[in-house]
């Protein structure tokens, strides 16, 4: 044992009691763990401050070790590798996920001896290692973009004993020279979800991906279940999480400071709205803000700062430069929305969420997804009931 075991041990506990490590990954978790797999430098997140500090395992291996062992997300590369210096980086483009995230999803996919899994975002490889330690390095391929990541995450694996074969290439066209796969898990955040996973997915097997959509960074995991036919993929959302995006499905999301929209929309009309900023949902895992998104299509909110009691919330069309900033002030009954642009974006955004309000604003959990080779649809509470469109 390890100076460092401990923080393990905590770790453990701490999932088991959350339910988010279910009893038949807990061997794998003990043989397996995220510090093996993980760069001399990382930036662990401050799920409070939201900001990203430097740690080196030579400098400081006390404290690397307590945060390869804790229960928060963990960059191991920014700006897709341009990065270089002490400072955070722009973008956060490879990481290390929570380990609730990473074993609740494991959880979820369902897997069992014999099943063939294909994983869509290698990163570090300590989630393909967890895969391979349960199932078998031969029933394991993993699928990462980035020619560094890939090559770092394939020796991390050779090293532990686990070397699971990692293609490097785009993950939206899959594996079709491996398939048929049992199982489907993509460790990124999709906006769209490829039919190629579906067809590369035996009918009766499952697929568990973070999706979302443009209304914002939020991501809800849905696993879908393959048609008998293999035609299509349907399947419930099991609830919210975040994940670095899919890098062909990205958007440039720009830093949004306080902003007053009577200096800077010149021009703009007005009008009142009595939805709350709490009735909106303003924080990231608000199912408001998904049910939201889900109805108004190419639309990204930035909430603002808030400041004197002021806080601006500003929606973007991604079609023109049409958009709406709405005023909410602490304690007010109303608030002052300006609209610009001949798109109507806080009209849609209104009705859209009216009608999540009138349909008992139902949790995550009620909507779905369904992939075919048509496209994509969302629903509420079956696939028959699909989630209207507004605007």
């Amino acid at each position: 044992m390890t100076d460092y075991d401990g923080g393990r041990s905590a770790l453990g506990r701490s999932l088991l009691e959350s339910r988010a490590l279910s009893s038949d990954w807990v061997p794998t978790f003990a043989a397996v763990p995220r510090s093996a797999f993980l760069p001399d430098v990382i930036w662990p997140h401050d799920m409070d401050s939201g900001k990203s500090v430097r740690l080196s395992c030579q400098e400081n291996p006390a404290a690397w070790y307590g945060y390869a062992d804790a229960n928060v997300p963990l960059v191991t590369q920014w700006d897709d590798g341009r990065h270089e210096g002490s400072q955070p980086g722009t973008l956060p483009s490879s990481s290390a996920s929570m380990p609730s995230v990473v074993f609740a999803m494991l959880r979820d996919l369902e897997v069992g001896a014999g099943l063939r899994v294909l994983e869509i975002g290698t990163g570090t490889g300590w989630n393909a290692a967890l895969l391979a330690h349960r199932l078998g390095v031969e029933n394991v391929t993993s699928i990462e973009v980035d020619s560094a990541v890939a090559d770092t995450a394939r020796e991390a694996m050779r090293r532990f004993g686990l070397p699971v074969n990692v293609i490097t290439g785009d993950g939206f066209a899959g594996d079709p020279d491996g398939a048929p796969y049992d199982r489907i898990i993509a460790t990124c955040g999709l906006r769209s979800l490829p039919f190629a996973w579906v067809e590369q997915t035996r009918p009766g097997g499952l697929i568990l991906a973070p999706w979302g959509t443009d209304h914002g960074h939020l991501d809800a995991t849905v696993r879908l279940t393959v048609a008998d036919d293999g035609l299509s993929a349907s399947g419930a959302f099991l609830g919210p999480v975040e994940f670095m995006k899919f890098r062909a499905q990205r958007l440039d999301w720009p830093e949004h400071a306080f902003q007053d929209p009577s200096e800077s929309l010149h021009g703009a009309t007005t009008s009142y709205t009595s939805i709350t900023a709490a009735d909106l949902g303003l924080s990231q895992f608000d199912v408001a803000h998904f049910a939201v998104g889900l109805q108004v299509r190419d639309c990204l909110r930035l909430v603002a700062e808030k400041r004197d009691g002021t806080q601006p919330v500003w929606f973007y069309s991604l079609r023109d430069r049409s958009c709406a900033a709405v005023m909410f002030h602490d304690g007010a009954d109303s608030a002052r929305v300006f609209h610009a642009g001949p798109r109507r974006v806080w009209e849609e955004v209104e009705a859209a969420w009216h009608w999540w309000d009138v349909s008992d604003r139902p949790d995550f959990k009620r909507f779905g997804l369904t992939v075919t080779a048509e496209g994509q649809t969302a629903w509420l509470d079956a696939p028959e009931h699909p989630v209207p469109i507004v605007g």
